[in-house]
């Protein structure tokens, strides 16, 4: 009988083994088009009684003319809204159709109604439709628009009684402006000519609308919460929309007689506020910011951890109960219904997680550990979350949970292709360097084998207050699958590991950072998993700002791309839409005593010794960093017989958003980089 159970133990260890080795040969590396096939799940809303969860689905689909694919083969991405049980008893189903996209799904606090953002309307372009607010009831039925804004909606939420929803819309322009517009008399002030953000509510009934704020004292940002009795409005309001004046405060409005209180008086960032269930608190989340403002009122902002912070209704004060045992910065906060606790997300190290605070004894929790979770959203009762999470391994997807989150359960499998893809496995890595403990994530090749060297790819992050996370990593697995290794370093700058790592390279670009991802090159090459001979590097923003840097101090590096990147500090001080930005980790703008500084961390400065072929991606509409950048370097590199290739994507910003141009971008850069780190003799790209 030993004998047996042991041959039937070995059979069926033998059959597991060639089970799992089968579907292992059944899986395929990623390509290019699997990348723009994937599908992105958007922020998922619970209904009120926990039984429901709404969330969003985008992906490119063919354009449309006449009601028909367009013939010129372009393509548009599209959003839509999808349902799902809680149980977990049934598919997911969509349930907005339209030709153009849907988004920001809500539940109405009764439950009766679900809302949508969406513009729809046979028109295009400027006289095209505006997104106003749709409604349809939740148990099914038409959708209807309800709000008729002449510049759209931005953002809304629902009144607790169900019957109003209040929304932040753009002023239109006066008539006389905008005929002006319609026949191209329309100059521009730079830095002037406003257009604000207002707050208004709208009754669903009668569908009529009332204005809550009005005049050019400041503009809306972000989504208002009402107060438990549907009396007033908290927001967050900024003297101007520049996107470089990062002043807000928090305000409060009395809906009917449209009185204003402005609760705060930071210098910095206060936003997001959330009034508490019994009424007697706002929790926002704010900046604090100390600098001297310039002539033109504009502090610098600072560069640090955002705050949560309590204001008691009642007696006007409020609480920075931000603590040393929580170095992090937390997203939008959210009550749990007895006003004891408050509940976020925050980026700790490689990873996203939930977190809670307690409003007696002052203390955060840590409620998930090592996950990769979005934007949470809780039933009437506080007892359900909803969320969309991800992993290395896998896709994100819509989750529920108790409000421990201790057993989360899968609702959909929105990307079940992603089964069939072989993927390279990550490990989150840590060095040192300048004493100093230094993370990343590192993917390794498909079917990686210790004690193999292969050649070895870095990806610097944006920011640099950015951080690497260890999530699915699609495109960077075409990497992978073509026997490349992946280094995604958190380099000192980046969030997500304490204020103090935060402001490590201030004033330092191109110093500690600089430092920490050469030595995370020499980690990788003493543990026998680089090719020392076989390095390039790559990035976007900062990310772009970091390889022109190294391309300028090192030749290790066989092949980089630079994306979206700075080549001459002194003149993206002058030109970029985030000055102050710049300005917080250099000291101030470029004058007698910071010019020096702002010169000798541009890597033009040193353009003489370049040696590394670089191919520089940039969007041609860039007001971040704008198309002067990659041209002077490309110019400085050109009349030195350097190896340069400078591509710019027409209507692109500072990412790229077009369905083409994502797609030339993997390309022409995996190319770039194989052919001048692997020879002319290296296959091109996965599908080719």
């Amino acid at each position: 009988m030993r004998i047996r159970a042991l041959v039937t133990v070995a059979l069926i260890l033998t059959v597991a083994t060639w089970a799992a080795a089968s579907a292992l040969a059944q899986q395929r590396p990623v390509t290019f088009e699997d990348v723009m096939k994937m599908k992105s799940v958007g922020a998922a809303a619970i209904a009120p009684d926990g039984r429901q969860v709404l969330f969003t689905v985008r992906q490119w689909e063919p354009a449309l003319k006449d009601g028909k694919p367009d013939p010129s083969g372009r393509m548009e991405s599209r959003t839509h809204v999808w349902r799902v049980a809680a149980a977990g008893d049934g598919a997911a189903r969509q349930i907005t159709f339209s030709d153009r996209s849907e988004t920001s799904p809500a539940w109405s606090p009764d439950g009766t109604f679900v809302s949508f953002l969406a513009a729809r309307g046979p028109e295009a372009g400027e006289d095209g439709p505006r997104t106003q607010i749709w409604v349809m009831p939740a148990d099914g039925g038409e959708s209807w628009p309800l709000t008729d804004a002449k510049e759209g909606v931005a953002t809304y939420v629902w009144a607790p009684d169900s019957q109003r929803i209040a929304f932040v819309s753009r002023e239109p322009l006066p008539k006389e402006q905008d005929d002006k517009r319609r026949r191209r008399d329309d100059a521009e002030v730079f830095e002037g000519d406003f257009r604000l953000s207002h707050l208004w509510v709208i009754d669903v009934a009668s569908r009529q609308a009332q204005r809550v704020t009005e005049g050019g004292q400041f503009t809306v940002r972000g989504a208002p919460s009402w107060s438990p009795d549907g009396t007033r409005l908290a927001f967050a309001a900024a003297p101007t929309p520049m996107v470089r004046d990062e002043r807000a405060d928090i305000y409060i409005a009395d809906v009917a007689s449209r009185a204003l209180e402005k609760i705060t008086t930071n210098p910095g960032a206060d936003g997001s506020p959330a009034w508490s269930p019994d009424g007697g608190t706002i929790a926002y989340v704010a900046e604090p910011n100390t600098n001297t403002p310039k002539p033109d009122g504009i502090p610098y902002p600072p560069v640090g951890n955002s705050h949560l912070t309590l204001y008691d209704v009642s007696t006007k004060q409020a609480r920075d109960a931000s603590s040393a045992d929580f170095d992090l910065s937390p997203d939008s906060p959210t009550w749990a219904p007895d006003s004891r606790r408050l509940y976020f997300t925050a980026g700790r190290r490689v990873s996203r997680d939930t977190h809670a605070y307690d409003v007696a004894s002052r203390r955060y929790t840590r409620l998930t550990t090592n996950q990769m979770i979005g934007a949470v959203s809780y039933s009437r009762d506080g007892a359900t979350a909803a969320f969309g999470m991800e992993s290395p391994s896998a896709p994100t997807d819509v989750y529920v949970s108790g409000i421990s989150f201790a057993a989360p359960r899968k609702l959909t499998t929105v990307n079940p292709q992603a089964g069939g893809f072989a993927l390279g496995e990550t490990e989150v890595v840590t060095w040192t360097s300048d004493g100093l403990a230094i993370e990343g994530v590192l993917l390794k090749p498909v079917g990686y084998e210790k004690g193999t060297r292969y050649p070895l790819l870095v990806v610097v992050h944006g920011g640099p207050t950015g951080a690497h996370v260890n999530n699915f990593k699609s495109g960077d697995q075409v990497w992978a699958g073509n026997g490349w290794a992946v280094l995604f370093p958190n380099v000192r700058g980046s969030t997500n590991y304490g204020e103090a790592f935060m402001r490590g390279n201030i004033p330092d670009w191109g110093g500690g950072d600089y430092r920490d991802i050469m030595t995370g090159v020499d980690a990788l090459v003493d543990r026998g998993i680089a090719d020392p001979q076989k390095l390039a590097v790559m990035g976007w923003s900062y990310g772009g700002y970091m390889t022109c840097w190294i391309v300028s101090q090192t030749s290790r590096f066989k092949a980089a791309m630079m994306g979206a990147g700075l080549s001459n500090l002194v003149s993206m001080y002058g030109t970029t839409d985030i000055p102050d930005y710049l300005g917080s980790f250099f000291k101030g703008f470029p004058a007698a005593g910071t010019l020096p500084l702002f010169r000798e961390r541009s890597g033009i400065t040193d353009v003489d010794k370049v040696t590394t072929p670089l191919l520089m991606l940039h969007g041609g509409r860039d007001e971040r960093v704008p198309i002067g950048q990659p041209m002077e370097f490309y110019r400085a590199l050109k009349d030195r017989g350097k190896t340069v290739e400078l591509v710019f994507y027409p209507r692109e910003g500072h990412g790229l958003s077009e369905y083409y141009h994502q797609l030339d971008r993997m390309k022409r850069q995996f190319e770039w980089i194989t052919k001048h780190t692997l020879g002319d003799g290296a296959k091109k790209t996965a599908q080719q």
